[in-house]
């Protein structure tokens, strides 16, 4: 989707944003005497994105200055008499690419589709994207040949004529000394308060004029829900400007969360009487409904196109409240809770004596052997390859059997896989995920669960908002990455810090519990409806890169396994990345059918 361009006329910058996003504030432009800004998104607060906006002008403009990136969901244009400036959030909310050759930036938008030929591709990245589901945020590369990710945090100056001046990115970690911790950390007393706070923080910058969030009965959406009602119940806003966005499910499995989801919503409403609950009926739902409209029109692919059908039934209701931002619970798992990695730190500097004592625990309190859980967070962090081959030979006799995250999928001809570097590809992958340190790496790689929302920033234009998740904001990583694991971690219950912090809030069912029915029962009834549909795209597949790339019939089976409930979800993923690619592809052949939305001009013609 493209919600700015910028490209160059007589030897002059055009700058030009969508006038539907623009309209809905997704798009905010500013500008002073020190020029130009167009950010997409929100830095600084959702509610005041102007000020914002003006703010990161006036920063990144000052001469001599190396601007620290404020925090928030933004991807931005800034265009000042003697040079241009691209940048990101360091979280890699909204995307933004760039086309190049020879050194000069030709054009620059928020669609890597909008500046690709789709003659010609860039191979390398989809061993890229088939190598783990977190590929996507954290590579430069994208699926057409000359076009550029700017990566998140990174800064981009030309000259302006288009002439590359220069990159510079920090580390995504880099900017979370947000919160100093004492000399060996909080204190455990602490911990709880200081979570809340930076929580807190993370809610107010994010409240807008009509806020949804999304209410799932679990600890994590209703604690993000309970702190908004409580802001917008002290005179930060009306209570009519929330909504409380709920997909209910009356049969099946899904339907044991009912009655979590009505205690959330009844404790919410306590705080702000005037929230408008908005049930969606979500019982007809199945993963992978509509699956090549999902995945085929996205920018790029998808891994995750199979859940677009239920958020989008969310979304849709959200659009038409005119929620101008929608927030989540997610992230919650990976940031707030013990970070298992740690146990790699004790056996890498030889405490393992303390490590065998919190493998235990750790075991004890996840229900899992104490063999299991030191191979997945001392061993396996340690040697990832080579623990995933080990684990393939000892389950063949399947597709899916054995398939870890970074491994070869039977189905990736091995030909095209070396000729294009999946082999490497997949250590960068590994080494992305765990790092020199795991305990470290394993924050920055929880940040691209959620990045940069596929549905949220297809859909954006139409509905008005995007989403964004509390959990993943620096503030909040950079509290939970000073405390010690003593604080974190406690046999048996998950999130204790969270709870500790939300004690206060959440009602005692909803706190206390430990198990949340996961989403499971929609992709089993999805393969079910759909598996001969999915079966069918594959073999039917129109691009020649399709039959170069997989062997077809492979992949068909390891669908039809995984209809039978054989594999387990690292597995699942691989075949779902694998079949979005199969659909973009097939979606890049067929002829566009829809006009992108028209564009203002900002600057045409001149800087000045």
């Amino acid at each position: 989707m493209q919600a700015l361009r910028l490209d160059w006329a007589g030897g002059a910058p055009r700058l030009r944003a969508a006038e539907a996003m623009a309209r809905h504030g997704l798009v905010t432009t500013v500008s002073s005497r020190a020029g130009t800004a167009v950010v997409v998104g929100w830095v600084g607060s959702v509610r005041d994105r102007v000020a914002g906006a003006r703010g990161l002008l006036d920063d990144v403009g000052r001469p001599g200055a190396t601007p620290r990136l404020p925090i928030g969901d933004y991807a931005a244009i800034l265009v000042y008499p003697d040079r241009i400036v691209l940048m990101r959030d360091c979280h890699a909310r909204i995307p933004l690419f760039f086309r190049e050759s020879g050194g000069r930036v030709s054009a620059v938008s928020t669609s890597a589709r909008c500046l690709g030929d789709s003659e010609r591709l860039e191979h390398g990245y989809f061993c890229r994207y088939l190598s783990g589901n977190l590929a996507q945020p954290h590579s430069e590369l994208t699926p057409f040949s000359g076009v550029h990710r700017i990566l998140g945090g990174e800064v981009v100056e030309l000259s302006l004529t288009g002439q590359m001046r220069g990159r510079v990115r920090g580390r995504v970690g880099e900017a979370d000394a947000l919160r100093e911790p004492t000399a060996g950390g909080l204190r455990l007393s602490g911990a709880g308060k200081n979570l809340r706070l930076a929580l807190e923080s993370a809610v107010g910058r994010r409240v807008g004029r009509m806020t949804a969030c999304h209410v799932s009965g679990g600890t994590d959406s209703t604690s993000i829900a309970l702190l908004a009602a409580r802001l917008l119940g002290r005179g930060q806003g009306r209570g009519e400007d929330l909504a409380l966005l709920a997909g209910r499910f009356d049969t099946g499995e899904l339907a044991g969360e009912r009655s979590y989801l009505e205690e959330a919503m009844k404790e919410i409403r306590r705080h702000a009487p005037a929230a408008r609950p908005v049930m969606v009926d979500a019982g007809d739902v199945t993963d992978f409904d509509d699956f090549e409209h999902h995945a085929g029109a996205a920018d790029e692919p998808h891994a995750h196109a199979f859940r677009a059908p239920f958020w989008s039934r969310l979304h849709g209701a959200a659009a038409e409240l005119g929620c101008d931002i929608l927030m989540t619970g997610c992230g919650a798992d990976p940031i707030v809770d013990a970070n298992p990695l740690h146990l790699h730190k004790l056996a890498r500097t030889g405490q393992l004596r303390q490590m065998t004592k919190q493998a235990r625990a750790w075991a004890a309190g996840t229900e899992r052997g104490v063999r299991d859980v030191v191979y997945d967070y001392v061993m396996r962090p340690a040697l990832p390859l080579a623990a995933e081959r080990i684990t393939a030979l000892a389950r063949r006799g399947t597709v899916l059997g054995g398939l870890g995250s970074f491994t070869r999928p039977r189905w990736l001809r091995p030909g095209f896989a070396r000729a294009h570097g999946y082999r490497e590809a997949s250590i960068a992958e590994s080494r992305f995920v765990f790092g020199r340190r795991p305990e470290e790496s394993f924050f920055d790689a929880a940040n691209y669960l959620a990045a940069p929302d596929a549905v949220s920033w297809h859909r954006a234009r139409q509905d008005g908002f995007f989403l964004s998740h509390p959990f993943l904001d620096r503030e909040v990583t950079a509290t939970m990455r000073s405390l010690p694991v003593a604080a974190t971690f406690h046999p048996g219950r998950p999130k204790a810090v969270l709870r500790e912090a939300m004690d206060d809030l959440l009602p005692s069912r909803i706190r206390d519990r430990a198990v949340k029915v996961p989403f499971d029962q929609l992709y089993a009834r999805g393969l079910r409806k759909h598996g001969d549909e999915l079966i069918d795209l594959c073999r039917s597949a129109r691009h020649p890169l399709v039959e170069e790339m997989f062997d077809v019939e492979v992949l068909c089976r390891a669908v039809r396994e995984a209809q039978l409930g054989v594999g387990n979800a690292a597995s699942w993923d691989r075949m779902n990345s694998s079949l979005a690619l199969v659909a973009w592809l097939d979606g890049l052949a067929a002829p566009r059918t829809s006009a992108p939305g028209a564009a203002m001009p900002v600057i045409d013609g001149s800087c000045s």
